[in-house]
């Protein structure tokens, strides 16, 4: 079984909608909605599984924001809350090894998201209305 089958038995496994792939460049598209979790992009690459949700766009450069998201960075179980090359766009992201990937190891990435979009919403769509 290659990793991407393995990914994609996981998903199943784990009751994901899986909403596109790419079987070329081994990619899915997945969403959870009672989690909150949609088009979720899980990537594997050579070694690595990426895990990528667009959380927003920021509409505010404030250093306030940043301070205050890198500190809910060290409450997150699995994953972190990133910047793209852009600086606006607010990504989580996480990455695991896919030789050694297990199911819940998967798990707790995906988990970690949910709770995060759960417990940390309302803060997020206050940042979002920032300007």
């Amino acid at each position: 079984m290659t990793d991407f089958e393995k990914v994609k038995s996981y998903l199943i496994e784990l009751e994901y909608n899986i909403l596109s792939e790419d079987i070329e460049e081994e990619l899915f598209v997945v969403e959870k909605e009672d989690a909150g979790i949609n088009n979720l992009i899980i990537d594997c690459e050579d070694e690595i599984l990426i895990i990528e949700q667009l959380i927003m766009e920021l509409q505010v450069d404030s250093a306030q924001v940043y301070k205050d998201l890198l500190i809910k960075n060290r409450e997150i179980v699995h994953g972190a809350f990133v910047l793209a090359e852009d600086g606006k766009s607010l990504i989580f992201r996480d990455t695991l090894q896919l030789k050694n990937l297990d199911l819940n190891e998967l798990e707790g990435t995906l988990n970690s998201l949910g709770l995060l979009l759960g417990e940390y919403g309302e803060t997020l769509i206050n940042i979002s209305k920032l300007k």
